[in-house]
């Protein structure tokens, strides 16, 4: 009998069917169970049930019989697999000057990828046309009915269930803009917008569970010190948005309350104003004009601006301005992250981005600053991290977004039957 014939016999017994179905396909995708025992085991269903919902997804295509597996005594079993060749996820990850693409299978292994610099207040129209036509060169072979899942991660806070940017600040003509929309209609595929650092922080989360510190990721933070300052926040093994998706948008928290400084959101004394990327720059700009700093002087007279590129690159060849400037910076940062230690009690924070591409001078103002002004209990097994060298953590976090949303159960069940997530669309 046709599997999807077999599941439209009544209501009861679809819904019934669609709920072991969606838990068969979940344990083999994961491998946490890899044959037919296993699933009978972990599940708790009966053993004609699960040969009934391993015969309908085979047959519906998600999963196959692979290798044999090991006998524990009796007939050798054989093994399951999830096939996850048979779709792809594209990924688009942009920063504030700079763009990155990948292709994946179902199962995160990349395909393909590219990063190039790119501007992100050009736009959104130019900027997504750049994104889906570096992603049209790489996906030659890839078929649109193959496309399961489009992912796209911008710095600035995104209204989650929209994936619309509200107001971003270094993202001028953003605000409002339906970037889902506009992706689901180039690729005719689901598409899931998220903050830049909270796909980092995912993407931190996925490398821990397959580390041994895997405890670890289910509370953790990311903290990003680009052009601005951002915080993804991982809370009992979920990324926490917030009420509309604005958590962790620690860039406007209040730094220096008497501070004539103005940031780009318009208020004083915000801390990406003070600590953050452009503020740095900004800064070096100043005392390169003053003749501070010799190292920034012969940037700024080479290249006409400066970047916090520059002052990192500073601070890592021993000037002495740029090494302040980002000590400080630390401490500053530092102050803030202790508040959220003492509020949240993670047991790990990354650090990353531009500026704390400094290594240890960055890392340590922080960490000194955060264990002298957190509570003994919060820090007693913090672990405070430079993030991943590999920067990867972005496309990382991209699958893991696209994973979690596309093989949820309440997003499966509604498209199992039809093979597909595209299903959704429709």
């Amino acid at each position: 009998m046709d599997p999807i014939a077999r599941l439209v016999r009544t209501d009861d017994l679809v819904v019934e069917s669609n709920d072991a179905l969606v838990s068969i396909v979940e344990l083999v995708r994961t491998e946490r169970a890899v044959t037919r025992s296993e699933l009978g085991r972990i599940s708790g269903l009966g053993r004609s049930i699960v040969t009934q919902r391993v015969q309908d997804a085979i047959d519906l295509g998600l999963i196959e019989d692979a290798e044999l597996g090991v006998s524990t005594g009796g007939r050798v079993p054989r093994n399951l697999r999830f096939r996850s060749e048979i779709g792809s996820f594209f990924h688009v990850a942009f920063g504030a000057r700079n763009l990155g693409v990948a292709i994946t299978d179902l199962a995160g292994k990349v395909l393909s990828s590219w990063h190039e610099e790119w501007d992100i207040s050009v736009g959104p129209e130019k900027s997504l046309r750049r994104a889906t036509q570096i992603l049209e060169q790489m996906a030659i072979e890839v078929k649109p009915a193959e496309i399961w899942a489009v992912t796209v991660g911008v710095p600035g806070p995104v209204e989650f269930k929209t994936g619309k940017p509200v107001a971003p600040p270094i993202m001028p003509g953003w605000n409002g803009f339906d970037i889902r929309g506009w992706l689901t209609k180039v690729y005719g595929a689901p598409c899931w917008v998220d903050n830049d650092v909270n796909l980092m922080a995912l993407g931190e989360q996925v490398m821990l569970r397959e580390s041994a510190d895997d405890e670890d990721a289910e509370d953790l933070l990311y903290i990003k010190i680009g052009s601005g300052i951002g915080a993804g926040i991982i809370a009992s093994g979920r990324a926490h948005r917030g009420a509309k998706g604005s958590a962790g948008d620690i860039g406007h928290i209040a730094a220096a309350d008497d501070s004539k400084v103005v940031c780009r959101c318009g208020q004083n004394g915000c801390l990406e104003a003070i600590a953050g990327g452009w503020a740095l720059a900004r800064d070096g700009e100043v005392a390169a004009k003053s003749g501070k700093s010799e190292f920034l002087v012969e940037r700024l007279t080479a290249k006409g601006f400066l970047a916090p590129r520059d002052v990192a690159d500073g601070a890592n060849s021993g000037d002495a301005f740029c090494v302040e400037s980002v000590v400080s910076a630390g401490r500053t940062v530092g102050e803030t992250l202790a508040t959220l230690v003492n509020l949240f009690n993670p047991a790990v924070v990354f650090v990353g981005g531009t500026i704390a591409e400094t290594g240890d001078l960055f890392l340590a103002a922080v960490r000194q600053t955060v264990y002298r002004r957190s509570l003994p209990l919060a820090t007693r097994d913090l672990k405070i991290l430079s993030s991943n060298p590999s920067h990867t953590e972005g496309l990382l976090g991209g699958v893991a977004l696209a994973q979690t949303e596309v093989f949820s159960r309440a997003t499966m069940s509604k498209w199992i039957e039809d093979k597909t997530p595209r299903a959704l669309l429709a």
